[in-house]
């Protein structure tokens, strides 16, 4: 009876230990190879937003980049040339870098070389920090896209610059606009971005 039992669960048993090694192979195959957008657009409070509630990207962390010093902190990240940025991690499969540009440029004003909005000075400048070739020249692209587009009638003065070491912010400032709403919603309205925005790309797309 058991030699029975067996050549008649044989098959099933092969075939479930079948289709448990056709899904791991599947899963291991499928890993999603996450890349890094790097962008600083003015105060990193108002560029965390746009971007996370983006489909395919994971995260996306405040921080200081661009400068000489190690370990910036808030207190002392402008003496050491840095300005404030955004790490972005995203899924290229479900949303594309030059998708993330066309979000950057609708979040800041490129015109600016000052600073952006009440926030003046180097450390709140625009940038664009590329990590390959193909971000460099994406960017390159879209940049030249926008001048020609007439939509600023300024000439476009964000820089494309390779990236460097990105140090994160403190945790106080990451997701700001989660732990202090009505604080962000008052900075964000009473720094003149959202009135700049709304003028410069009412009716408009790119």
């Amino acid at each position: 009876a058991s030699m029975k039992n067996l050549i008649t669960y044989l098959p099933l048993l092969l075939l479930s230990m079948f289709i448990l090694f056709s899904a791991a192979t599947s899963a291991l195959g499928s890993e999603i190879k996450y890349e890094k957008a790097i962008f600083a657009g003015g105060c990193f409070w108002c560029m965390e937003k746009p971007f996370e509630q983006l489909g395919g990207v994971s995260s996306v962390n405040s921080g200081y980049t661009g400068g000489t010093s190690g370990n910036p902190s808030y207190s002392d990240y402008g003496a050491g040339g840095h300005i404030e940025a955004v790490e972005i991690t995203f899924d290229p499969a479900k949303i594309s870098y030059r998708q993330l540009l066309e979000v950057f440029w609708q979040q800041v004003d490129p015109t600016d070389a000052g600073g952006q909005f009440v926030d003046r000075g180097h450390s709140y400048s625009t940038a664009i920090f590329y990590n390959s070739g193909d971000q460099q020249k994406q960017a390159e692209e879209s940049k030249n896209e926008l001048q020609k587009s007439g939509i600023f009638n300024k000439p476009i003065v964000t820089p494309i610059l390779p990236a460097e070491k990105f140090f994160p912010a403190e945790d106080y400032h990451q997701d700001y606009y989660k732990k202090n709403p009505l604080r962000y919603r008052y900075y964000r309205s009473g720094s003149g971005r959202d009135r700049f925005l709304d003028k410069i790309w009412e009716g408009k797309t790119f």
